[in-house]
């Protein structure tokens, strides 16, 4: 067939059965993105002759002698593999100037599509955009860009010359890629004779592999390799990573003889086409003895419960050193304890006390970009995995480690990453593609499917958290308790980081003299959990801030005011289950300000008003407190140096998949080295630019990885200084940095002249210590409508502690993108399983993600803080914003209609019978 694709007439020879899609992937044209192959995300949509369309959802062949463009050719015609153009299509422009993306692999489908809106469908984007995606942003961005808001400013435009560039907010250094659709995210790379990696995965919950019959898959033409669990190392891992690989349980296995959940992996096939791999998989012959199952974690802690691990198979798994089992039953993988003072004098001492069980629901990561790497030998023979990964560094050794390779022969790089939110915080495809290229010699790529990602993948842990919390009248807590059972799933990935995570700040936040919590994280024989944005607080919190909501009620005391009696303030013990000294502390306290101006802004303005008489309009409120680092170790390296032509190269490890770490570190290192960020050329995340980088989790990227920039850049500043005194003979005191070049006493000497002499280059390393804490305050205004169950949100205002922001819009992005996913989850969100422990909502047509319709306005607002411990005084502001959202929007259900919501989703028909069970329905 024959096509023109962004003005090249091509000759496209297509596969019975190819999409669109593929085909112009196959052409070159990797900015069409695959996020779903069902036509829901919108991540592949193209012009065919003009209009917009999901090339996914479109034959190849139905494209012959027909035009098509891209996101690459949308400003004018090009050739593949083309540069960005000079000159970008106005929406293109448009999106860069309101930065209307994070990770921005939904980005080039959604320009495509806001590209071809006229007039009329831009006044409705609610409906115009139903049929693109974005995981990222919250679409407030999205939509000022489609209306032309823009917010980037320039260095002089945001603060005035001479001010340095932190705290403006510049646009991200990729934001031409981004829209342009050049920027190369993980598979978006061309290999000669390349091999395609796909998995057969278990329909039991529960079985022994007896056999399996490769025989037919290995006649399968194109098909080069089949591998099972024999052709695997039987080395035992954890697919969670950590600095320390010991706090996670060692229970996983590349392929294993047992499986314990549906949608294990069985066998891998590996063959010269994705079609002939899975012809490969479906060729396969396995032999299983089904075993008892169990699926609810209370069950699973039963005495006589099947095991999920059963020592027999391979030996009892080595448990994590983060909050270990303190039991002996076969099904605990971790637990968490602790009092301090007398529980249960202090409930005796309450005026009122409330007790009540809260559930928080199994939901997914749902970044747009799914799990995939590719992988290959270079010239020196080393294995080079490239990886959609949060953690390049800790997979590397995990690899080394799987393989019996020392780190100098393997190394680990990431492109652009789609999207992360913890779930890329694991190893789930790397050690395949590893097997693979080791066994074959050839390079081999492996992408899960969106199905697969949604079976087989990681989720938040699924909790139950028993809350009794007690005060006296005028409000001063009493006492605190929890207990909390989390169901981690078929593997102990993060199952101990998360259960005491989520013990830790949702308590130690309240100056409370009496706290207990117990905590057991149990396996079941479903889809593991694993790493999740709030790391295990999204669950405690909407537990710990619904109670302190019903306390203040019981006590006729204003929710706002409740937190300012209890709330930890500088100076107060941080306490949670220990007395224990720790590394934590106010690096800086902005709670009060959070408080205030989230209960001002909600004062201040109603919001849109009620859509009818029938609705009840309530407000609620939660706050919530990280801390900006996590423990037990995190490490960042970091090497700047001057570069021949007066730039500077710096390396970092820490990855981008719209955390927006990469705009914050030329804004760090230009800031130390007095230029400007245009002149600072990032190299990241490849595990051959620096030392060692534990990774971009636990919202570290910028308070660990961008302090080891900091102290590189100014160490280099430092020695330029010197450089250029002693080039002139002069004094480096009296020596002043400047954007090109160093003033002196006897003139100017220009960087690259000081770059004749040899490399200047300087080494930084941060090394997660001491830590401090970040605080987000969520404010909504609802009306419900009692009848029906249905919820609108009139008003949301998030008050967030992040210190010194160094890129307003950036950081107002995370806080908008944070709420949204909360929203999500807190409404409507819901991996549900079968009887049999398989997973219903494979598609993003049954697992609703919030699309632009959904999503309402979030006002902003900053306390006014400058941290002591932080980066030129910053904290995080990644996952914290996520936290208080539930808890908030419970309460002000409850404000509206009466009704105490103890169980997430809110989905209208709980709403409903919670209204009726609280007698607040209305009319009939």
């Amino acid at each position: 067939m024959r096509l023109t694709v962004n003005g090249q007439t091509q000759d496209a020879p297509f596969r019975p059965g190819q999409c669109l899609r593929t085909l112009l992937r196959d052409l070159g044209w990797f900015g069409v993105k695959k996020g779903c192959d069902a036509g829901d995300c919108g991540a592949c949509t193209v012009h065919l002759d003009g209009e917009p369309i999901h090339s996914c959802l479109l034959p190849a062949h139905r494209a012959d002698g027909r035009s098509v463009t891209t996101i690459e050719g949308l400003a004018g015609p090009c050739a593949p593999g083309a540069p960005p153009p000079e000159t970008l299509h106005p929406m293109q422009a448009a999106f860069v100037a309101a930065q209307g993306f994070q990770c921005g692999f939904c980005t080039p489908g959604m320009v495509m599509t806001a590209a071809a809106l006229d007039q009329g469908q831009r006044q409705d984007l609610a409906t115009a955009l139903k049929g693109n995606l974005c995981r990222c942003t919250g679409y407030r961005a999205i939509r000022d860009a489609v209306a032309g808001i823009g917010h980037v400013e320039t260095q002089g435009d945001a603060r005035g010359e001479g001010m340095g560039p932190v705290g403006c907010s510049l646009p991200a250094p990729a934001s031409l890629g981004v829209v342009s659709g050049r920027a190369a995210y993980t598979l978006d790379l061309a290999l000669a004779g390349l091999l395609h990696l796909k998995v057969l995965r278990s329909p039991h919950a529960h079985a022994e592999i007896l056999s399996i019959d490769r025989a037919a898959a290995l006649a399968v033409p194109g098909v080069v390799a089949v591998f099972t669990h024999e052709d695997a190392p039987k080395t035992r891992f954890s697919t969670g990573r950590h600095e320390d690989p010991r706090d996670d349980a060692a229970d996983t296995r590349v392929l294993d003889s047992v499986i314990r959940f549906v949608g294990q992996r069985v066998a891998a096939v590996v063959a010269e086409s994705e079609a002939a791999a899975q012809a490969g998989v479906r060729a396969l012959v396995v032999e299983y003895r089904p075993r008892p199952a169990v699926f609810d974690p209370e069950e699973a802690l039963r005495p006589g419960a099947p095991l999920v691990h059963d020592p027999a198979d391979h030996g009892p798994p080595s448990p994590g050193a983060d909050a270990p089992p303190l039991r002996a039953h076969p099904n605990l993988v971790a637990e968490a304890h602790g009092e301090v003072g007398d529980v249960e004098a202090g409930f005796a001492a309450a005026d009122h006390v409330y007790e009540a069980d809260y559930v928080s629901q199994r939901v997914q990561h749902a970044h747009l970009e799914t799990h995939g790497a590719l992988g290959w030998r270079d010239e020196a023979g080393r294995l080079v995995i490239r990886a959609s990964t949060q953690v390049p560094f800790l997979t590397r050794d995990a690899l080394c480690a799987l393989f019996a390779l020392p780190q100098d022969r393997v190394r680990v790089v990431c492109g652009r990453v789609g999207g992360g939110f913890g779930g890329k915080q694991e190893m789930l495809v790397e050690d395949l593609v590893a097997l693979a290229v080791l066994k074959t010699g050839r390079p081999v790529k492996y992408e899960t499917t969106r199905s697969e990602n949604f079976s087989a993948a990681t989720t938040r842990h699924p909790m139950r958290v028993r809350v009794k919390v007690g005060a006296r009248a005028d409000g001063r807590l009493t006492a605190m308790s929890l207990k909390v059972l989390s169901n981690t799933g078929a593997y102990g990935n993060h199952a101990g980081g998360v259960l005491h995570h989520g013990c830790n700040e949702s308590i130690a936040a309240y100056a409370c003299p009496n706290k207990r919590v117990e905590g057991y994280a149990a396996y079941t024989h479903t889809l593991p959990a694993g790493a999740f944005r709030g790391y295990g607080l999204s669950q405690t919190i909407f537990a710990v801030e619904s109670a302190v909501d019903e306390l203040a009620r019981a006590l006729r005391i204003d929710p706002f005011a409740m937190r300012r009696i209890n709330a930890v303030r500088p100076g107060d013990p941080m306490v949670s289950t220990s007395l224990e000294p720790h590394d934590v502390h106010y690096g800086s306290y902005g709670l009060d300000q959070c408080l205030d101006r989230a209960q001002d802004a909600l004062a201040a303005d109603p919001g849109a008003p009620p859509p009818g008489p029938d609705w009840r309009v309530g407000e609620g409120m939660a706050m919530a407190m990280i801390d900006t680092i996590p423990p037990r170790g995190h490490f960042a390296d970091a090497r700047i140096r001057l570069e021949p032509d007066g730039h500077y190269a710096l390396a970092v490890g820490t990855a981008e998949f719209g955390n927006g770490t990469s705009t914050v570190h030329g804004q760090i290192a230009a800031q130390a080295l007095a230029t400007t960020p245009d002149r600072i050329r990032l190299i990241q995340a490849d595990t051959d630019a620096v030392p060692h980088d534990t990774g971009a989790y636990g919202s570290t990227g910028i308070v660990v990885a961008g302090q080891a920039n900091l102290f590189a850049s100014t160490a280099l500043a430092d020695k330029l200084r010197e450089a250029a005194a002693a080039k002139v003979g002069a004094d480096p005191a009296a020596c002043r940095l400047t954007r090109d070049g160093v003033e002196t006493p006897a003139g100017r000497v220009p960087l690259a002249a000081l770059a004749e002499g040899g490399p200047i280059e300087a080494e930084g390393r941060a090394d997660g210590t001491p830590r401090s804490v970040a605080f987000n305050v969520q404010a909504f205004r609802v009306a419900v409508h009692p009848r029906t169950g249905e919820v609108r949100i009139l008003k949301s205002v998030q008050a967030a502690d992040a210190g010194a922001v160094m890129n307003p819009v950036q950081c107002r992005g995370q806080v908008e993108g944070g709420v949204a996913q909360a929203l999500g989850a807190a409404l409507y969100e819901d991996l549900r399983l079968d009887d049999g422990g398989g997973v219903l909502t494979g598609t993003f047509r049954t697992y609703h993600i919030p699309a632009c319709a959904d999503v309402p306005a979030t006002q902003v607002i900053f306390a006014d803080t400058h941290d002591a411990v932080g980066p030129l005084g910053a904290k995080s502001m990644s996952e914290s914003p996520y936290n208080p959202v539930a808890a908030a929007l419970g309460n002000a259900i409850r404000d509206a209609t009466g009704a105490r919501l103890t169980a997430t989703p809110f989905a209208p028909d709980r709403i409903f019978r919670a209204v009726m069970a609280a007698g607040a329905g209305a009319g009939d």
